[in-house]
C-alpha cells in the first residue's frame, strides 16, 4: 500500500470522476485507474463502482476513506513536525485564544514575535475557555492563551503572564459615569449584561458582585465581547470587563469606571501541554512570550 494510492483514492472519491481527479493531480487518468486497482487488489474489496460516467464509493469503501482521510492527516501533521526540526524559524504556530484577547494582545504579540522571525506561519483558533482547555490536551493545538490561568491541571503547563483589573463599563449617561473609580456595591441596582452562563468572565463578575454583598440582576446576556459592549451602548445595563479589551477604544456611549473595592483581577497567560513535546518554532514562541510580558513589567 502506498501513499500515492491513497492520496488517488482520496481525489477519485470525493471528486466522485476519475478524469477530474486525474486533472486536479496532474497526472494520466490509467495512472490513477492503476494504482486504485493495485490498492482494490491488495485489500480484497471494491472502494469505488461505476455509475454512469461518475464513480460512487461503496459502503466498505466510505469506511475505508474516513481512515485514510484521518491516517494522511496525521502524516502530514508529522512531516510539518520534521519540518519544523529542521528550521525553527519557519514552521507554523497552532494557537488558540479567547474573545478577550482578541483584539489588543494577540495582535501585539504575533507582530512583535514576526519582527524577529518573520517567515513562521501563524493558524489561530478561536474558542471558549473549556474548549481551548481540551484543545491543548488533545493535540488540535499546543499553545492557548487563557484568562484566567488554570494553575492546577495535572496535564497543563501554566505560565501567568500579567494580571490585569476587572472595570466598570457604564452607559455615558449613567449617574455614576463621572466618576474616576467606584465601589462594586454602588452598582447593586443596575440591570447587568453578561456573558452567558458557563463563561469564565461571568463567573468573575458575578463572584465579585457576590463579595460586594449583592446578587447582579442580568437583564440581557451576549457571548462575544462586542454583543456585550453594544448592550451597554444602548444603555440596556452595565457591565464587568477586563481592563485590557478597552486599550484601544472605549465603546461610543458608554464610560469605563475603575472598581475601588473589592478588587476584582483575572491572571492572564498561556497553556502548554505537559506531557507532550510542542515543536521548536511553538517553544521559540513561547519563550518569546515570557520575555515580551517581562519586559512590560520591568517598565511600568
Amino acid at each position: 500500500m502506498e501513499l500515492r494510492q491513497l492520496r488517488y483514492f482520496i481525489e477519485v472519491a470525493e471528486r466522485q470522476h476519475v478524469t477530474e481527479a486525474a486533472e486536479n493531480l496532474n497526472v494520466a487518468q490509467s495512472a490513477v485507474s492503476y494504482q486504485i486497482t493495485k490498492l482494490e487488489e491488495e485489500l480484497g474489496v471494491k472502494l469505488l463502482e461505476r455509475v454512469g460516467r461518475n464513480i460512487k464509493v461503496t459502503q466498505i469503501g466510505h469506511i475505508f476513506l474516513q481512515y485514510v482521510i484521518s491516517a494522511l492527516k496525521t502524516i502530514d501533521e508529522a512531516k510539518e513536525k520534521v519540518d519544523e526540526y529542521l528550521d525553527p524559524q519557519a514552521g507554523t504556530i497552532k494557537i488558540g485564544y479567547p474573545t478577550s484577547l482578541a483584539r489588543y494582545w494577540l495582535p501585539n504579540v504575533i507582530s512583535a514575535f514576526r519582527k524577529d522571525v518573520p517567515n513562521v506561519n501563524f493558524h489561530l483558533r478561536q474558542g471558549s475557555y473549556a474548549y481551548l482547555i481540551d484543545a491543548v490536551k488533545n493535540g488540535e493545538i499546543d499553545l492557548a492563551f487563557l484568562g484566567p490561568v488554570p494553575m492546577k491541571d495535572p496535564d497543563l503547563q501554566s505560565k501567568i503572564l500579567f494580571m490585569e483589573n476587572i472595570v466598570a463599563l457604564l452607559p455615558s449617561l449613567h449617574p455614576l459615569a463621572d466618576r474616576k473609580s467606584l465601589s462594586l456595591g454602588d452598582l447593586r441596582n443596575d440591570p447587568f449584561v453578561l456573558f452567558p452562563k458557563g463563561y469564565v468572565l461571568r463567573g468573575i463578575a458575578v463572584g465579585a458582585c457576590r463579595e460586594a454583598g449583592f446578587e447582579p440582576n442580568i437583564a440581557s446576556e451576549g457571548e462575544d465581547m462586542d454583543a456585550l459592549k453594544g448592550l451597554v451602548s444602548a444603555g440596556i445595563g452595565v457591565s464587568l470587563l477586563p481592563e485590557s479589551t478597552f486599550y484601544d477604544s472605549i465603546p461610543r456611549f458608554t464610560v469605563k469606571v475603575a472598581i475601588e473595592a473589592p478588587k476584582a483581577t483575572r491572571s492572564v497567560g498561556i497553556i502548554i501541554p505537559k506531557h507532550r513535546e510542542i515543536a521548536p518554532s511553538e517553544k521559540n514562541f513561547y519563550q518569546f512570550l515570557i520575555q515580551f510580558f517581562d519586559r512590560l513589567d520591568r517598565y511600568k
